[in-house]
């Protein structure tokens, strides 16, 4: 035989070192092992799930020092009508204010938190109600009747010299 690698091949080089020592067979590498696979989808669980916690916590943060004023009326409208409705914080946001019976000025979220639809004041029930599924909240922001089992979100509001202002939201 004439010099070549162990096989007899006199044109063939001779494999290098590394290949020598790390002897890895090409044709099965490319597939992925049930153990890494598992590992994979843990590891992009876990980070799926801390990045949700982080942008949570972060959007707490960021608007718990936002505050956003708006004027949305005067109290001899409110006075005269009982309730009436305005946008806040944006103009996509409908909101409903109602003076209570007992001179309580309230305001809420005008959508309802079964689904979506608008509840309106009802004078007569002295609640919010929502006519799409006879759902019923009393002047607290709170479900007492019909299918709605969270309560309505609430507007913080100031009244200043018969003016009306929205300075904030509290969530349900």
């Amino acid at each position: 035989m004439s010099a070549g690698n162990e096989n007899g091949c006199a044109n063939c080089k001779a494999a290098p070192k590394w290949r020598q020592d790390f002897p890895i067979k090409w044709e099965g590498d490319h597939y992925v092992r049930r153990r890494e696979m598992v590992k994979f989808l843990t590891l992009g669980s876990v980070l799926l799930a801390a990045a949700n916690w982080v942008t949570a916590l972060a959007s707490k943060f960021v608007h718990r020092g936002s505050r956003v004023e708006r004027y949305i009326g005067t109290a001899a409208a409110l006075e005269q009508n009982g309730s009436f409705l305005f946008r806040y914080p944006t103009d996509d946001d409908p909101c409903i204010a109602v003076r209570t019976p007992e001179g309580k000025l309230v305001a809420y979220s005008q959508v309802c938190t079964h689904l979506s639809c608008a509840v309106i004041y009802n004078k007569a029930e002295n609640g919010l109600f929502c006519p799409c599924h006879n759902g019923l909240f009393n002047l607290a922001g709170e479900p007492v009747a019909g299918p709605p089992t969270r309560p309505l979100p609430r507007v913080q509001l100031e009244e200043r010299g018969g003016q009306i202002y929205a300075v904030g939201m509290e969530a349900s």
